[in-house]
């Protein structure tokens, strides 16, 4: 039985990575590891991230990390994130697979999508 999973991004500054991801984007440092600190456990609400340093193995590639997170309400949470300071490449918008989203990029372009089910893809399926 699967119970739960982290995502995990490679950054390239940790440091700054944790405190953007905890300023901007809302999250609680769960965790941190190593001297010094190499991996950052991190969470909000219902929601696992990993941040690792590049630094510490040649094969990790900051930037190339994506993560899709479901939430309740995307036009509340973009607000929010917006008053935060978060890098948000696109606002909310409806999309014909069914999802409004919103999309935000870490310091080092790791790219967060955060949506919900459209009310378009509630009402087309009425």
């Amino acid at each position: 039985m699967l119970v739960g999973a982290a995502t995990v991004v490679t950054v390239t500054n940790i440091a700054a990575s944790m405190a953007y991801y905890r300023d901007a984007l809302g999250f609680d440092v769960a965790f941190d590891y190593g001297e010094p600190t190499f991996y950052v456990g991190l969470c909000r609400d219902e929601v696992t991230l990993h941040l690792r340093a590049a630094a510490q193995q040649p094969s990790w590639v900051a930037g190339n990390g994506a993560v899709a997170i479901f939430v309740d309400d995307v036009d509340t949470l973009h607000d929010e994130l917006a008053v935060r300071g978060a890098r948000i490449v696109k606002p909310p918008q409806d999309y014909a697979y069914g999802m409004r989203d919103f999309d935000v990029d870490d310091l080092d372009g790791n790219r967060l999508t955060f949506g919900m089910p459209s009310k378009c893809a509630d009402e087309a399926g009425k």
